[in-house]
């Protein structure tokens, strides 16, 4: 069993410092936000588990003792390095921010634009994680993530970017061949994407059903993957407008179709509530909202002719 002489209690040691630091039990009461008496009773309780004195009590005063001074100088040193340790803890936090987001807005709109992000806050370092599952903010591993849905996640603060739209996208060149697309049984040129997308896009035209599974082409797991093939002239995607509007404005895509559509649902940014105000995230937030903006403007003609469809 360990010799208690050997370990006093924190709380004594905390006391001490802050009393000898300060050359008095009041301001250490003060500073700890306690009473008096209870830094003296922690005080002599140290002393009584090392066996030496460390206070001189005179009627007014309190003076540390040859030994005292000499225990001070390395509990003073410590709790500062302590206090820095936590100073640099925090200041290593906020110059991380961990991020994640759905893989095609990862890819396709978030990362062209995280360069104008560090420009703007070179001392920040950005981590981004992308997954089509959402991530638990509350668990650490991440301050905010993009999401997808209606915004109402219990624990989190969200702002709304922009809406969720779908249009049939392709590349100029298949123009001509997709005369038949608002037949949703009629067409020789492939069909790429999620077959529910394109099931609520024919939905929004007034057709009752959807494609037939034989229209679709190679199937792929994410919706910049479909479009990277739409552009290579494989198909027809049926994806967002505004998430690809960089394709759209270079001429590497065209709408297919000049109805769009929406399941009412849009894209947020998310974080903890009880982190929301930190330095970081409100700089991201910020720059996030601008960028958004941006987005949305150049797409506000597809954002008024949005023909929305519940799900």
């Amino acid at each position: 069993m360990p010799d208690e002489r050997r370990f006093p209690s924190l709380a004594s040691i905390r006391a001490f410092e802050a009393a000898a630091r300060h050359r008095s039990f009041a301001r250490a009461a003060q500073e700890l936000a306690t009473t008096a008496a209870s830094v003296s009773y922690h005080v002599r309780r140290l002393e009584q588990q090392i066996g030496v004195a460390l206070f001189r009590r005179d009627p007014h005063r309190v003076v540390l003792t040859e030994a005292g001074e000499l225990v001070a100088q390395e509990a003073i040193a410590a709790f500062a390095a302590l206090r820095a340790s936590f100073t640099r803890a925090a200041e290593l936090d906020e110059s991380q921010l961990r991020l994640t987001t759905l893989p095609s807005l990862g890819t396709s709109w978030l990362t062209p634009r995280l360069g104008r992000y560090r420009a703007r806050h070179p001392t920040v370092a950005v981590e981004l994680e992308l997954s089509a599952e959402a991530q638990d903010l509350g668990a650490g591993g991440f301050d905010a993530a993009i999401r997808n849905g209606h915004g109402r996640w219990p624990g989190l603060s969200t702002v709304r970017l922009w809406p969720s739209l779908f249009l049939p996208l392709c590349a100029p060149a298949l123009l001509p061949a997709l005369g038949g697309l608002a037949d949703p049984e009629r067409g020789e040129v492939p069909l790429l994407g999620r077959p529910d997308w394109w099931h609520l896009w024919y939905r929004a035209l007034g057709r009752q059903s959807g494609p037939p599974a034989q229209r679709f082409g190679t199937r792929l797991s994410a919706e910049y993957l479909d479009v990277a093939a739409a552009v290579a002239g494989h198909g027809v995607a049926i994806a967002s407008p505004l998430l690809f509007g960089d394709e759209l404005a270079a001429g590497r895509l065209v709408p297919a179709h000049e109805l769009v559509a929406s399941d009412g649902r849009a894209f947020w940014l998310a974080c903890p509530t009880a982190r929301r105000n930190s330095a970081k995230l409100a700089n991201f937030r910020d720059w996030l909202v601008d960028e958004a903006a941006q987005t949305a403007t150049a797409g506000r003609d597809f954002i008024a002719r949005a023909v929305v469809v519940e799900i």
